[in-house]
């Protein structure tokens, strides 16, 4: 017993007692603690399975040194908050499905795991079972061709009881988030083998269904999703309605059905595929033996690769996208949880329930500009990748705790200004407008013009829900305007207190002297910083017309001599330093256009050559490049996910020589 795994169950429900009993068949695992907000129900709890260890509460439980894994069996709202708290403690985590009520959350219970060092693993527990592994076997193989449509179905009936969890918005009621994941995880298991892939998204997602007007949730729907590889799959799903509960596969050559996909067994037992070969008149009946029950079976996948930190059986990126699945199934009925929203309960705090803060050892560098009077992190975060309030408070959250604090916006991001708004509304849900720094644009073509400018600026405050910005830029120029008008409406907001300071992106540098010198000749404030596109790879033609980059030598030179801060967009070449760019693939159009080009092919080419002298990847050495400049940068990061966001923070560390910085330019 003393090499066993010891676990601690977080939770006292009906998941919990189950997983109990399959721990107690485990042939790596033991139940070692308990933990319940009720210490009635801990005793019970205890007393039921012989548990040595019982808290009343699960902190009490994450501190517990002879707990070495928790397995989180909550009501789903609670997923993402007790599993970052058990990376935190430091405990190995199997994580009852779904992980997060969204693909934010399980975002951040995954980078909590990463940071932490911890083993993580959503219990989809069909996954961790031999006749799943018998399933991908048959596919792989060949059993009936190459596959073309799948069918899945989970749905059952319920009550009628609103605040049972299964149809309380609350907690994340629903069919979709409860056993919709199985149907749209066993689709794209099945995919992934049969196309080769490992895990793959669907490239189309269509769905309908019903949400009911009492309840809010989702309580049945259908999906209809396409597949690499010509491969169609039918999911159905619901908490209101009886279904077959099977899976079935059409290929080629044949078919296979999976009379019992999701518990083939919760004992030792024995479970079955049928296959159906075309042209035979009997199908074959393949039987599964299996020696232990399914929840042992998920306990010895952990101990198996607890090393590892994460199992094949359910990877974190089938993880993500499974929970993105989710996401777009909800969508498509319009089904929203409160907690998903900015007004909803509890949206104070990060989904760790406490205050806002840098972590310790936090990287970060920062720098400072005239008339603002806090440091400036060296990375800005691009606020026009995020589109719901989940996905915007996760990144943002994480972004602060690594030390970033400088948030650049537009009044056109987003639409509507919808970009404004989430960052508004997360400064002032968590209280922090004093700690950040707001660097907000307006006056963009066609409308940049000194009038056009106070009234986006004046609406801008009115959705970032703050008196102030701290840098303003003009989003663009209109050189039909001499540039004193518009220095001459800028240093009125100046005075009236709604901007700290000001710059402009997209301008000439021969514009920025003439707006300056009109200033200077007057008594009156400048532009104190640019934000043009730089980085190592030469933009060959505008990202977007109007576009202004400022990597040739001569700006470069005068950004040198005058010391002008500049925040660089597309500082990343907008992806070109990411994976494995060659000349010879155009299937993004959009990057050949902006991007491709002899010399830049040579830049990448030694990026790399410093990717094995650092250990780092391209995508760092081309943002060392940026921070590196003689010149004060603060460059700007568009990151879609916590892992993108991870991969630019090294490069604050990387210190490249000017003979570096001038060699990767091919400057030799």
């Amino acid at each position: 017993m003393v090499d066993k795994l010891a676990w601690g169950i977080l939770g006292t429900g009906s998941i919990a007692r189950v997983f109990a009993q399959g721990l107690a068949g485990s042939k790596t695992g033991k139940l070692v603690a308990v933990g319940s907000r009720s210490q009635a129900a801990a005793e019970r709890f205890a007393s039921q399975w012989n548990v040595a260890h019982l808290h009343s509460s699960y902190e009490a439980l994450l501190s517990d040194s002879e707990v070495d894994a928790v397995y989180i069996a909550l009501p789903h709202t609670l997923h993402a908050e007790w599993a970052i708290k058990a990376a935190e403690a430091g405990k190995h985590i199997l994580c009852e499905k779904p992980i997060g009520i969204n693909h934010a959350q399980a975002m951040a219970v995954i980078e909590a795991a990463q940071r932490h060092n911890v083993f993580l693993m959503e219990a989809y527990m069909y996954r961790c079972h031999p006749q799943t592994r018998r399933l991908v076997e048959l596919i792989r193989s060949g059993a009936i061709g190459q596959v073309r449509v799948i069918q899945a179905t989970f749905s059952f009936q319920t009550g009628n009881d609103l605040e049972h969890r299964l149809l309380n918005n609350r907690l994340g009621g629903g069919g979709i988030l409860d056993v919709g994941g199985y149907c749209t995880s066993m689709a794209s298991l099945i995919a992934g083998v049969a196309t080769g892939q490992g895990v793959v998204a669907p490239s189309a997602f269509e769905a309908v269904g019903h949400v009911g007007e009492a309840s809010r949730i989702d309580e049945y729907a259908i999906a209809s999703l396409a597949f690499p590889g010509d491969i169609v799959a039918q999911l159905f799903t619901g908490v209101q309605v009886n279904g077959e509960n099977v899976v079935s596969i059409f290929g080629s050559e044949g078919s296979m059905l999976v009379p019992n996909p999701w518990t083939p067994n919760r004992q030792s037992g024995k479970s079955a595929i049928i296959l159906r070969r075309n042209g035979e008149t009997e199908a074959q009946e393949i039987v599964i033996d299996s020696d232990l029950g399914l929840y042992s079976y998920e306990a010895d996948t952990v101990a198996a690769h607890i090393e590892e930190r994460q199992a094949p059986e359910m990877s974190w990126q089938d993880t993500l996208n499974n929970m993105r699945m989710l996401d777009q199934w909800r969508a498509a009925l319009g089904a929203v949880y409160d907690l998903e929203e900015p007004d909803g309960p509890d949206q104070e705090l990060p989904l760790h329930k406490r205050p806002l803060k840098v972590r310790p050892g936090s990287i970060m560098k920062y720098g400072r500009l005239p008339g603002i009077d806090k440091p400036i992190s060296r990375l800005v975060m691009g606020v026009d990748n995020q589109r719901t309030w989940s996905h915007a408070a996760v990144m943002f959250d994480d972004f602060f705790e690594r030390g970033g604090n400088c948030f650049d916006s537009a009044y056109i991001y987003g639409g509507n200004g919808h970009c404004e708004k989430l960052l508004g509304q997360w400064v002032s849900k968590r209280g922090v407008r004093e700690q950040v720094v707001i660097l907000d644009k307006g006056a963009h073509t066609p409308h940049c013009n000194p009038e056009a400018l106070t009234q986006q600026h004046r609406e801008s405050l009115e959705r970032l829900q703050t008196d102030y910005v701290d840098l303003y830029m003009l989003h663009r120029d209109n050189p039909e305007i001499p540039a004193g008008e518009f220095i001459d409406v800028l240093n009125q907001h100046y005075r009236a207190g709604s901007m700290r300071a000001f710059g402009a992106s997209n301008w000439s540098i021969a514009r920025v002297i003439e707006a300056n010198r009109w200033a200077s000749e007057r008594g009156l404030k400048g532009f104190v910083a640019m934000s043009n596109n730089f980085s190592l790879a030469r933009m060959i033609e505008p990202v977007w017309a109007g576009c202004i980059a400022a990597s040739d030598p001569e700006s470069r030179k005068w950004l040198t001599e005058t010391g002008m801060s500049l925040f660089p967009w597309s500082s990343q070449a907008r992806g070109f330093f990411v994976g494995q760019a060659r000349s010879s693939d155009v299937t993004d159009a959009e990057l050949v256009r902006c991007w491709h080009s002899e010399d830049n092919f040579r830049r990448l080419e030694r990026a790399r050559e410093l990717v094995r002298k650092y250990n780092v990847l391209p995508v760092t050495i081309a943002l060392a490049y940026v921070l590196c400049q003689p010149f004060p940068t603060f460059p700007l990061i568009g990151p879609r996910t916590l892992t993108e966001t991870g991969t630019s923070f090294p490069a604050l560390t990387l210190e490249l020589s000017p003979e570096e910085v001038r060699w990767l330019n091919l400057e030799d």
